[in-house]
């Protein structure tokens, strides 16, 4: 997500918390970039756990599973 869409996401939440308010244009517009905004980190989250793994005393690499995975194989 780009640096202009932060910051029109801090914009529209600062001119919420004015007596004006939001329209209804504004508020759509502000729950869009902010679904947006989360599915980038989440998204990056995602992907840099997929590259983790867990190293035992041995020196073994493991990759990192998601909860209740190694109970379904």
């Amino acid at each position: 997500m780009d640096q202009k869409k932060i910051d029109r996401i801090n914009e529209l939440s600062r001119k919420a918390r004015t007596p004006e308010g939001l329209t209804e244009e504004e508020q759509s517009e502000r729950a869009a970039l902010r679904r947006e905004y989360v599915d980038a980190v989440v998204g990056n989250l995602k992907a840099q756990l997929d590259n983790t793994y867990i190293v035992d005393e041995q020196g073994n690499k493991t990759k990192l599973k998601m909860r209740g995975e190694e109970k379904r194989q």
